[in-house]
């Protein structure tokens, strides 16, 4: 043991020089900015470009006005439902890419990756294009309707599906730009199962679907847990999604804070806006460390 202290106190030195560089990166470039905003939160606008710190909570006691929370319970749905149809649809995918051969197994992770190799400006606008008016759902539809209508059938005019600008379009664009977040940490949750649990379920005849259920989830429950947190925190302070497939009623909490910056130039307000949304991340991330602290105290017990 003290030889182990020992190292330790010469290793000092050199961790040190080596985590000095980026710990001052990210104090300065992050934890700095980060509070000022969170200063900001308890000041007032005196002009155009001065704010007075003055230690208020109004700016935190107008969060609380029945406008801005309808906008935050919508904001938290809209992430909820984007998490579970992103689990829905990732833990099947990830699941297969999990039994799959080595080499199919590679270009299947290329595949989930693939999307964070183009801007998300990019991927917004693409999709605007496949759910617009003229875009190709509707295009497609089309054609389909007008072939009915060659068979012989009475049928009135198409009419274009309204699924570009409304809340739809948000979740739909939502859940196409998170999927990867989950399936990632649910691949690697269950690619480190021990495959012999699974094949003593089914060879002693419990099925697959109760081997899914009273092996494989539990087991996988902590990268579970960690995927859907990771999927929830970016789809709550979503932005861009919004702002470009939603309609007049389908603004998230991240627009309203970029109007109170940018518009309404009312920093002290949008900066208590913004730290709410970062305490809610922080509950997040606390409610899953004690999911986990919990699990780890039963699996020790």
């Amino acid at each position: 043991m003290a030889g182990m202290e020992q190292e330790w106190r010469q290793a000092k030195r050199p961790f040190a020089a080596i985590i000095g560089p980026p710990g001052f990166w990210l104090a300065l470039f992050f934890l700095v900015p980060l509070a000022i905003v969170w200063a900001y939160s308890f000041g007032r606008t005196l002009g155009l470009t001065d704010i007075a710190i003055t230690g208020t909570l109004d700016n935190y006691a107008r969060v609380m006005d029945p406008v801005y929370l309808d906008i935050f319970v919508k904001s938290l749905g809209v992430a909820a439902l984007t998490t579970l149809l992103c689990l829905i649809i990732g833990f099947p995918v990830a699941l297969a890419i999990t039994f799959a051969p080595p080499r199919a197994k590679a270009w299947l992770l290329m595949l989930v990756m693939l999307p964070f190799w183009t801007n998300l400006l990019v991927r917004t606008y693409a999709l605007m294009a496949v759910l617009r008016n003229e875009g190709y759902v509707n295009t497609v539809l089309g054609w389909g309707w007008d072939g009915l209508r060659a068979m012989g059938l009475s049928l009135s005019a198409f009419q274009p599906l309204p699924l570009l600008h409304n809340n739809f379009a948000v979740v739909l664009g939502l859940v196409y730009v998170n999927l990867p977040f989950l399936i990632l940490p649910l691949y690697a949750a269950l690619d480190r199962l021990d495959r012999s649990m699974i094949e003593a379920s089914l060879d002693l005849g419990a099925g697959h679907l109760r081997t899914m259920r009273e092996i494989v989830v539990p087991l996988a429950l902590p990268g579970i847990l960690s995927g859907l947190l990771i999927t929830f925190v970016p789809a709550l302070g979503a932005y861009l999604t919004p702002d470009l497939l939603g309609g007049p009623d389908s603004q998230m909490i991240a627009n309203v804070i970029e109007r109170q910056f940018k518009r309404a130039n009312d920093w002290p307000f949008g900066a208590a806006l913004s730290f709410m949304l970062m305490y809610l991340t922080f509950i997040a991330i606390a409610g899953q460390a004690i999911v986990a602290r919990r699990r780890r105290a039963r699996a020790g017990a």
